[in-house]
C-alpha cells in the first residue's frame, strides 16, 4: 500500500510500522512521539476492530494493520535505539551488495533462503513444537517489544562487510522471530474475536 498515493499512506501511517527505545530494554508509553508509533496504533486499531458501530471498510483496514503491526514488532530493527533509524543508516556489504542493516532483516536473509514464501512458512511450521506455540501464545505486546530489543543489542557487526557467517549466526534467531510473530497474530486474534458473537449456521433445506 506505500505506492498508493494517498495522504494515509504517504504520510500518517508512516510512523505506526515502528517504535523507537532510546534507554532501557522496555518500551514505555512516553516513548512514543506525537504522531503515534507501532504501539499506539496497535491500540488504535484493536479498538477500532472491536467497535459495533465501526464500518465494514474500517474494520478491514484495522484487521490488516494489527497483522502488520504485530508482524513489525517482532523485527528487531524495528524496536530502533533512535541513533540510526532502525539500521536504516547502518550500511553494510551483504553478500557483495551494497544495502542497510533494516533491509538484511526485513528481505534480504529471508530471499536468501531461496524459497518462497508459501515454502517458507511451511517449513517454519513444521518446526515448531506443541509446547513452543503454547509458551509463545502470550498476547502482551510489551513482550514480544523487550524481545526484539534485546535482540537489537546484539546484531550490529564488528564488520560491515557480512555474509556466510553473519546469516549462520543470526538465522535461528531471524526463524525464531517469524514462528513467534505467527503464533502471536493468531493468539492476539484469538483474544479479540473469543467474544464474538457466533456467524449464523446454514440452513439445512429439504
Amino acid at each position: 500500500m506505500k505506492s498508493e498515493q494517498a495522504e494515509f499512506w504517504q504520510k500518517t501511517a508512516s510512523p505506526w510500522h515502528y517504535v523507537t527505545v532510546k534507554a532501557g530494554n522496555a518500551y514505555q508509553a512516553s516513548d512514543a512521539p506525537p504522531e503515534g508509533d507501532a504501539m499506539t496504533a496497535l491500540v488504535k486499531f484493536t479498538a477500532k476492530l472491536s467497535d459495533p458501530k465501526a464500518s465494514a471498510e474500517s474494520k478491514r483496514l484495522a484487521l490488516r494493520f494489527i497483522v502488520h503491526i504485530i508482524g513489525d514488532l517482532h523485527q528487531p530493527l524495528h524496536a530502533g535505539g533512535g541513533n540510526d533509524r532502525g539500521g536504516n543508516d547502518f550500511k553494510v556489504i551483504w553478500f557483495g551488495r551494497s544495502t542497510n542493516l533494516h533491509s538484511v532483516w526485513d528481505t534480504a536473509m529471508i530471499e536468501h533462503r531461496s524459497l518462497s514464501y508459501s515454502e517458507y512458512a511451511r517449513w517454519l511450521a513444521r518446526s515448531m513444537k506443541p509446547e513452543q506455540i503454547i509458551s509463545w501464545s502470550s498476547a502482551n505486546p510489551a513482550m514480544w517489544l523487550s524481545e526484539s530489543i534485546a535482540l537489537r543489542k546484539a546484531i550490529y557487526p564488528a564488520d560491515t562487510s557480512i555474509s556466510w557467517d553473519y546469516a549462520y549466526q543470526h538465522r535461528p534467531e531471524l526463524d525464531d522471530r517469524l514462528k513467534r510473530g505467527g503464533v502471536r497474530i493468531a493468539g492476539y486474534l484469538n483474544g479479540l474475536f473469543a467474544d464474538a458473537p457466533p456467524l449464523p449456521q446454514p440452513t439445512n433445506r429439504k
